[in-house]
């Protein structure tokens, strides 16, 4: 899942950043409400997390013209303003939930975590294929039984191919799903990953090469 983090104060935005990519999720940045606005035209994100109050302005009037605009992707906003009338007007603007400053890191990922999975299409908790069991809300996976022990990339490789078993999935939607826009489209980061995820899946192999499209998770070539 993608995340766009929208804040002015560049330390507190590492920081949920690194959280935030620490809870497997690929992370893109924005300083100000311009610099949103046009990573929002570019790219497709799964949830937007947001600072209330930002040099360019308000974001909840930024948010009501979003929603106005026919845009649905979820946001959560960061705020020191902490009365029942600033969380209520968060609401009222459009916002899907609102976290008052300071925060608790695994409070703020796993309010993101359940607003990605709001968006997505609903699909089974656990995903059986071919002796590969993939636990997508503890976020485990076991072959044959065994536990194997996967990095967050890996992980997350695995899960946006198992959302569609048997379909191609392109390598640059792969790539817009798991890294974010520091990574270079034009690197062998998934070549290398995928060659990874395949010795520890083991055989039979699953993950299969689509020649000029991607990669397609199933149990037979």
């Amino acid at each position: 899942m993608r995340i766009l983090v929208v804040e002015d104060d560049e330390d507190l935005r590492f920081a949920v950043a690194a959280a935030l990519r620490g809870g497997g999720l690929a992370v893109d940045e924005a300083g100000d409400l311009p610099a949103a606005d046009e990573a929002l035209f570019v790219t497709g994100y799964d949830c937007v997390v947001l600072d209330r109050m930002l040099p360019s302005g308000d974001s909840a009037d930024y948010v009501r013209r979003m929603r106005a605009d026919g845009r649905t992707v979820p946001v959560l906003f960061l705020t020191a303003r902490d009365t029942v009338a600033d969380r209520v007007e968060g609401f009222a603007t459009g916002g899907d939930d609102y976290l008052v400053k300071p925060f608790a890191v695994p409070e703020l990922v796993a309010r993101v975590h359940n607003l990605c999975r709001r968006t997505t299409v609903a699909r089974p908790p656990v995903v059986r294929l071919a002796g590969l069991e993939i636990d997508t809300a503890r976020r485990t996976v076991h072959r044959d039984g065994v536990r194997l022990t996967l990095t967050i990339k890996e992980f997350a490789v695995l899960e946006t191919l198992a959302a569609r078993p048997g379909q191609a999935v392109r390598r640059a939607e792969l790539i817009e799903r798991c890294w974010d826009e520091l990574t270079e489209p034009n690197s062998n980061v998934v070549e290398v990953l995928v060659s990874q995820l395949r010795r520890k899946l083991g055989e039979p192999a699953l993950i299969h090469t689509v020649r000029g499209v991607g990669y397609r998770l199933e149990s037979h070539a």
